[in-house]
């Protein structure tokens, strides 16, 4: 990276970091060097290439290695970054970040004007916690009218905060990001690191392996991956400085300037989103942005909020100790005392983590963070993040156990009559599936697929709602050992372990919409619609809606149809989010999660293809029309991955225990799993609308 930058650029960036020509081209050992001012073994011939003089291990290719203390800045500034939701007409979500006691920046195109300040909020801390639980986020009001600048051109919003969110919570808790209109701070060749809510999920971060490949006058692009939402992310070099303000993805384009599609043509808006080829992302250098806010005419108290933003800040204080907590209780249970002598908790690791013995196990973290620096050849002139004061508790939710203890003695005194019956009669279960179908005639495949629809709509009742914890969890979804599997992971559960965890994600969720109601009692149904989605997003079950919820608007008898619901642990619930299925080339040698394989594409299951093929094609069938009309939904050319992962993987007795456990409980059954050989004969045409 010496040489893929101008020299200019490169000596401000070695001046930066207290480096010269002659210590880089040392760390480069170039051949192009004498061995002797590289102080390297270059001069060696080749018999000299030996262990004792090269040692046993190498750095292949660059030097990655970075210190542990990179991880801990990162949370440090990571506290700073937050989820702007814009409630209302046109509303979505998007990233912005403190940069002084007060303001908050982000992109112009995500607050275009005070109207849309003046609807929005920003929620910090919504993020999972170590153990996978989600904080519960501190939401502050945005206050355009104490404060607010824009600029279209550079697509960047300033806007104040509520020093005081919605329970109490202070705004100074959380600091705020230093930032720098100095030169050298990051160069072409080197890594930059994304903090940020893509698609208003909970907060996420780009890691390092995201090179610069082009500085302008204005902007830089990377490679790196983002999604909607993530516009107004900090954009950090290695040193946790931020550098640029991120804002859009940069295209393709031929040498006219016509956006390109991933096949090399010109790309047109009919192809779809998923088939345009993208270059790069796109950050607003951030010492542009200063230079801009610079040169805004401001007066009286808008210009004394504006010239904090250019207060570099003082170093961070120590941590103050931890008070010594009173004992907590839970449901009755007691947490685990702390022992005497060497094992006995601190003060500060109390803080740090409080946990309570249930048949879950809740984690509360109070997040008290440690000020280690990550190792530089030079002191920078700020710190990247500056705490303003000790930072809070998360706020527990208020009680409201009752409201869901019913439904917990419900779903288990279930789950202990369902133990107690035969996995799967397959004899019994003949018979029925024969009378089922005994009106069902196969002379074309359009006729078949009509016939189908009109008896899976017909026979649909009761239509039970969606209650996974009652319904999925006890006996339908069981395995035949008794135990429950994730689909796509495949990991096992009790049934009693997801009914509790659920349990605890419904109480947190009531408590929550009660403060909604209280909190946005003036806002209309979009608005609170809007909060109540992004409230799901942030707490979900565990279980998976096979085709997803958004797809159809989250209605009734879709979502609770429990044909396509299947037990899923949080975590691979989330990482699917609402992908359509897709088949990966070489998906053996793909690096992926233990969920599968996600791309801007679509999503490839570990597990269960087969499964969730019969599942999605039983809902195309029972509710034409559905899916399938934009983008980003099940298009009809997917069809041809679901019949191949149906073929390629047999009906199951699982399968057929759960077929035969729903039709008791909504009347009708999955066609594909009873006459797999239907499967090439139904015209699925006319399911897409």
């Amino acid at each position: 990276m010496l040489y893929a930058d101008t020299p200019e650029r490169v000596e401000k960036r070695l001046a930066r970091l207290g480096a010269d020509w002659a210590m880089a081209r040392a760390i480069e050992r170039t051949q192009t060097e004498p061995a002797s001012s590289a102080g390297s073994t270059l001069g060696l011939p080749p018999e000299g290439f030996t262990s004792d003089a090269l040692g046993l291990e190498r750095l292949i290719g660059r030097n990655n290695l970075t210190p542990v203390a990179f991880l801990e800045e990162g949370v440090q500034v990571s506290r700073s970054v937050g989820r702007i939701t814009i409630s209302g007409p046109g509303g979505g979500h998007g990233t912005g970040f403190m940069v002084s006691p007060s303001l908050l920046l982000t992109n112009n195109h995500v607050l275009r004007d005070k109207e849309d300040a003046t609807r929005s909020k920003v929620a910090f801390a919504f993020q999972d916690s170590v153990d996978g639980s989600p904080l519960v986020p501190a939401v502050f009001q945005l206050e355009p009218l104490r404060f607010f600048v824009t600029d279209r051109a550079l697509d960047y919003s300033l806007v104040a905060v509520s020093p005081q969110g919605a329970q109490g919570e202070q705004l100074s808790s959380f600091g705020r990001l230093i930032l720098s209109e100095a030169q050298g701070k990051i160069l072409i060749g080197e890594f930059v690191n994304i903090i940020q809510h893509p698609r208003g999920e909970p907060k996420q971060i780009a890691l390092r392996e995201n090179q610069i490949v082009d500085v302008l006058e204005r902007f830089l692009h990377y490679e790196c991956d983002t999604r909607e939402g993530s516009s107004g992310s900090p954009v950090f070099n290695d040193q946790w400085e931020v550098v640029a303000l991120h804002h859009s993805a940069v295209p393709k384009t031929d040498a006219e300037g016509r956006p390109l599609s991933v096949d090399g043509a010109v790309w047109q808006p009919e192809m779809g989103e998923q088939q345009l080829a993208w270059r790069a992302n796109e950050g607003v250098r951030i010492s542009r942005v200063l230079g801009a806010l610079h040169e805004i005419p401001l007066t009286g108290e808008a210009a004394r909020l504006r010239d904090e933003v250019f207060t570099a800040g003082l170093t961070p204080p120590p941590v103050p100790s931890a008070p010594q907590m009173a004992p907590a209780s839970f449901n009755g249970q007691s947490p685990v005392p702390a022992t005497n002598g060497s094992q006995a908790r601190t003060a500060q690791e109390t803080a740090d983590a409080t946990q309570f013995l249930l048949p879950l196990r809740i984690s509360i973290g109070f997040d008290a963070p440690s000020f280690s620096s990550a190792a530089v050849l030079a002191p920078r002139p700020a710190p990247a993040w500056v705490p303003q004061a000790t930072p809070q508790p998360p706020v527990r939710p208020p009680d409201v156990v009752s409201a869901v203890e019913k439904e917990v003695d419900a779903a288990l005194a279930n789950h202990r009559v369902a133990r107690d019956r035969p996995y799967y009669d397959r004899v019994a279960d003949a018979a029925v599936r024969e009378a089922y179908y005994a009106n069902i005639r196969t002379e074309t495949g359009d006729a078949l697929r009509r016939a189908l629809t009109g008896l899976l709509a017909d026979s649909h009742e009761p239509q039970p709602r969606y209650k996974p914890m009652r319904l999925v969890y006890p006996w339908v979804d069981l395995h035949k050992d008794g135990r429950l599997r994730s689909i796509y992971s495949g990991k096992d559960f009790s049934a009693e372990e997801l009914i509790r965890a659920d349990a605890a994600v419904a109480q947190a969720r009531l408590a929550r919409v009660q403060e909604l109601l209280l909190l946005e009692s003036t806002a209309g149904p979009a608005e609170f619609e809007q909060e109540f989605d992004a409230l799901e997003a942030s707490m979900p079950f565990n279980c998976e809606h096979v085709v997803p919820q958004s797809w159809f608007d989250k209605q009734e008898p879709m979502r609770g149809d429990l044909h396509h619901l299947f037990a899923c642990e949080v975590g691979c619930n989330s990482f699917r989010g609402n992908f359509p299925y897709f088949d990966f080339p070489n998906f053996e040698e793909a690096v992926r999660e233990a969920c599968g394989m996600r791309e801007s594409v679509g999503f490839e299951p570990e597990e269960g293809k087969g499964v969730v093929a019969r599942a999605t094609l039983y809902f195309l069938l029972r509710y034409p029309g559905q899916v399938g009309d934009v983008a980003r939904e099940f298009p009809e050319d997917r069809l041809p991955v679901l019949l191949r992962w149906h073929e390629s993987e047999a009906v199951t007795e699982y399968e057929l225990h759960r077929n035969a456990a729903i039709a008791e409980i909504q009347g009708n059954r999955n066609p594909l799993i009873d006459h797999p050989e239907w499967a090439r004969e139904i015209d699925f045409s006319g399911v897409w609308p």
